[in-house]
């Protein structure tokens, strides 16, 4: 697998990684190195082949262009050496950029089959993360990478049914695209395994958002609704904890400053996943908000199912995505840029407990429906049938990935 991110940080990528190494395949994974950690190490059963290439979170455009260019050329050397001796069965290209596939156009010139994952739409991606330098020049540009990368691999994947529907109308026959749903391992969110905090046990409302501070993600309007709890239910105790990192945090931390809730904000920065879990358990209401735009607008975030994993109430931004995938009757949504509808809605589970109960419950189920175990499935199929893997373990070699 090529990965253009941290491993320990990619949550999907784990999983896939992992549900390979449980089926017997032996996984190699070439990802950023962080200043100081060491070139290689084995995480899970899991290779890590750490390439000296770090991750620049809210830079210029000039910066991840050459980042992603240092990172492309260094993992298709690394992994092109390594294959003369490890023999790749398949190459996993996860992106961002779509075009590190190209990193491994030379074992697909030997005949190594390559599968490229798709986690976001690239061409929308760029205009919402850098508008200024968005033009119609630039996005036919990535349009057209977007196809090219996809003409060079095997088979594609993607993480939901809007993404698949939009590759579709680009031309990618549907025998060689899979839906992979981004959804948690339940194994590891599972709300048994630490102890149960009953809603507002302690007498204040703990609401938790577990992600990226970026502008994606409008954290501006949780705290603004914040603000507007505070003038509207003073009485009412609330502490938000933000956990993660990114380049909207300075301005997070003045906006809670101005509007007088920095006693009821925190921002202890990103935590491993495997301790997210515990930190769901100990909130009351998790939060998965996301500002609506052409890109957004194709995203279901693992946030909200992670928090409803965890048997806790969510309240989602209300995306299209979203209301593809769930129930009015499951989880709680609101008008995304509207802090005055968060903020109703979060009071409305305060208010209403039997709601609150029947909302978590359902919620629930549905991620029961859509869980890593039922989508690892899936993936090991498309995985077995890329590289014409059978069930005979005595007379055929198991090749790596």
């Amino acid at each position: 697998m090529i990965v253009h991110a941290y491993y320990e940080e990619d949550p999907r990528v784990r999983r896939e990684a992992e549900a390979l190494v449980a089926a017997g395949w032996e996984v190699d994974v070439y990802g950023l190195r962080r200043p100081g950690e060491a070139d290689s190490a084995v995480v899970a059963g899991v290779n890590l082949r750490r390439l000296p290439v770090r991750r620049h979170q809210g830079a210029g455009l000039p910066v991840y262009l050459a980042e992603y260019g240092a990172f492309l050329c260094r993992s298709l050397w690394a992994a092109t050496r390594a294959h003369r001796r490890r023999r790749y069965g398949l190459v996993e290209v996860h992106s961002l950029p779509d075009y590190l596939v190209l990193a491994a156009l030379p074992m697909k010139i030997a005949g190594v089959p390559v599968l490229l994952d798709l986690h976001e739409a690239m061409p929308e991606f760029f205009r919402s993360r850098f508008p200024k330098a968005a033009n119609p020049i630039s996005y036919r540009l990535l349009r057209l990478q977007e196809r090219l990368s996809i003409a060079l691999a095997n088979e594609v994947m993607t993480v939901n049914e809007p993404l698949a529907e939009r590759l579709r109308g680009l031309g990618v026959k549907p025998n060689r695209l899979t839906v992979i749903l981004n959804s948690p391992d339940l194994g590891l969110f599972d709300p048994t395994a630490h102890p149960r905090r009953d809603f507002m046990a302690d007498g204040t409302l703990r609401i938790v958002y577990t992600g990226a501070l970026t502008p994606t993600y409008e954290l501006d309007v949780v705290l603004r609704a914040v603000a507007s709890m505070k003038r509207s239910r003073p009485k009412l105790p609330v502490q938000t904890t933000f956990y993660g990192r990114g380049d909207a945090l300075p301005a997070l931390e003045s906006l809670a400053i101005e509007l007088g809730i920095a006693d009821r904000v925190s921002f202890p920065g990103r935590i491993p996943i495997e301790d997210v879990p515990r930190t769901i358990a100990d909130a009351d209401i998790g939060v998965a908000p996301t500002r609506l735009d052409p890109f957004t607008g194709m995203s279901l975030s693992t946030k909200l199912l992670e928090y409803a994993a965890m048997d806790k109430p969510v309240v989602a931004s209300r995306l299209p995505t979203v209301e593809r995938y769930f129930a009015p009757d499951t989880l709680t949504v609101y008008e995304p840029g509207d802090a005055e509808s968060l903020a109703t809605s979060i009071l409305g589970l305060v208010d209403d407990a039997a709601g609150r109960r029947s909302r978590v419950d359902l919620t629930r189920k549905r991620v029961d429906e859509l869980s890593w175990t039922r989508q690892s499935e899936a993936y090991r199929s498309v995985v077995d049938r890329l590289t014409e893997r059978h069930d005979h373990v005595g007379t055929k070699k198991m090749p790596d990935i």
